[in-house]
């Protein structure tokens, strides 16, 4: 036999967690020592790796204390309700990842005037009506892959994170002028970006740009809430680096 403090090393289950899992009759020592200390067997170690087994795939002790009782418990549609279980978990869990990477990246754009409520308006939105779908000839792109270039809040690709820094840079230095050389570097690099990623489709970001500018258009199409403020500040700040160029 085993006492419980010997019980608990070969485990790896808390002494706590014996005592509990006894209170709730899920698994009883075989007996006690005169100075009430538990006693066990291999026989409750092989049910206590049972229990942390189904534990693990995400079963509660109330399940489990029932399916290790009963000899005629369906285990077959437990086991299938549990994989509907794990992935309504995964789309929830899926969504919050979504969620935090969006907080993360709204941080970047909006520094410490960030708010969570921002965040939680977006959520809500797409939950709460359809996502939009461009319009290729609304939009006037030419190849349909520039639809994936988008940058992307929740993404954590490299060229939707540039872009979202490039933005954050923008908006921290705005009480530059946007003829300043910092400013300008920005609004430089965004220029060779866009070329990089977007080379041929001036008809469709002029159509996207023309949608930005306007808060409904944004909202229909679930873009992320930038300040008028800051994107008046980019316009006027590329047309200044346009002209110089020029």
């Amino acid at each position: 036999m085993f006492h419980i403090n010997e019980f608990k090393k070969l485990s790896g289950v808390s002494v706590r967690t014996l005592r509990y899992y006894d209170e709730i009759g899920l698994l009883k020592p075989v007996s006690k020592t005169e100075g009430g200390h538990r006693l066990y067997t291999n026989t409750e170690l092989k049910k206590l790796q049972q229990i942390q087994f189904l534990k693990t795939i995400g079963f509660q002790l109330s399940e489990i204390k029932m399916m290790l009782e009963s000899e005629e418990w369906d285990w077959s549609n437990s086991l299938m309700k549990q994989i509907s279980y794990v992935i309504s978990e995964k789309d929830r869990l899926s969504k919050i990842e979504i969620s935090l990477r969006e907080l993360i990246n709204g941080i970047a754009i909006d520094g410490e005037e960030f708010r969570i409520k921002k965040i939680m308006d977006l959520y809500n939105n797409k939950d709460s009506k359809e996502v939009l779908k461009y319009n290729q000839n609304e939009l006037n792109f030419k190849n349909t892959e520039v639809l994936g270039k988008l940058p992307q809040m929740a993404s954590s690709d490299p060229d939707s994170l540039e872009w979202i820094a490039l933005v954050g840079q923008l908006k921290k230095y705005m009480h530059l002028s946007y003829s300043n050389t910092r400013i300008q570097n920005i609004i430089k690099r965004m220029d060779v970006k866009k070329g990089e990623d977007f080379n041929d489709e001036d008809a469709f970001l002029d159509n996207l740009w023309d949608i930005r500018m306007s808060p409904e258009e944004s909202k229909k199409y679930n873009l992320y809430p930038i300040d008028q403020e800051v994107l008046n500040y980019m316009e006027k700040a590329y047309i200044y680096y346009l002209g110089n160029e020029s």
